[in-house]
């Protein structure tokens, strides 16, 4: 069984000091992939670079850092070491350390952090640029043979039911119309949304905003968090979680168990 968690930490050094460490080797997680670390390299301590496993060993990291300082960022912590690893490629995306990419060999593990579109959709021709620099991406690796898991903080609400107020929300971004149709294309072309694999129920959230008053107490959330798979690795799946009972974070950690 090969466990894989993935989690927008919204910080990774304020996360830390909320149970990150604890919650990591508790996790007995083979992969970790974390979003919007919001570091430099130099500023990863030991303990954040090779955080120990349960198990008792230490894993390795691999990171994307964005240029601009306190932004973005993405890591991949693993129990062992990739063929390669790489961002998404070209300056545009890469700057802003939205992708780490951990070849495997017979599979790619992406860790990614897509863009906010922000307040009147301010940045969705650069978000949807990202996107379907993704989607030609998992084609790519598709057409050489291997599985892809895209883990990460999609930053898309895809249908009513992952979200708490969808009519409210109609307009906002995160539940664009241009956004959800993109969600659309990226399954139509067969990649599989892990977590409604398994779970059709409404009520399930990764995110809750900061700025609604104990919107997470009253589970009034959206789920933006996620682990897609091309459609070949679907006799893999095992399960798909979230865990709305980890803290640290506006968002919470999402979970994905493959039999392999």
């Amino acid at each position: 069984m090969v466990k894989i968690y993935s989690w927008n930490v919204n910080g990774i050094r304020a996360c830390a000091q909320k149970g990150f460490l604890e919650w990591i080797a508790a996790s007995d997680a083979d992969f970790v992939c974390v979003q919007e670390i919001k570091l430099q390299g130099d500023q990863l301590t030991e303990e954040l670079r090779h955080p120990v496993a349960g198990s008792g060993k230490r894993y390795h990291s691999f990171w994307a850092f964005a240029e601009r300082k306190g932004y973005s960022g993405t890591g991949i912590y693993a129990l062992r070491e990739p063929v390669s690893v790489s961002g998404m490629g070209g300056q545009e995306f890469d700057s802003e350390g939205r992708t780490v990419v951990a070849d495997y060999g017979g599979f790619v593990l992406v860790s990614a952090y897509f863009p906010n579109s922000q307040e009147a959709g301010m940045r969705l021709d650069y978000k949807l640029r990202y996107c379907d620099a993704m989607l030609d991406f998992c084609e790519r690796m598709r057409a050489r043979g291997k599985h892809v898991i895209v883990a990460g903080d999609y930053n898309i609400a895809h249908k009513p039911i992952d979200l708490a107020r969808p009519e409210q929300n109609e307009g906002n971004a995160g539940y664009l119309p241009e956004e959800r149709a993109w969600m659309d294309r990226f399954t139509a072309a067969g990649y599989i949304d892990t977590f409604r694999w398994f779970c059709k129920e409404p009520g399930h959230y990764s995110w809750w905003s900061y700025r609604a008053p104990k919107a997470r107490e009253k589970n009034i959330g959206w789920r933006l968090d996620y682990h897609c798979v091309d459609p070949e690795f679907a006799p893999a799946l095992s399960a798909a979680g979230i865990h709305p009972e980890v803290m640290g974070s506006d968002h919470c950690p999402v979970s994905l168990f493959l039999d392999v």
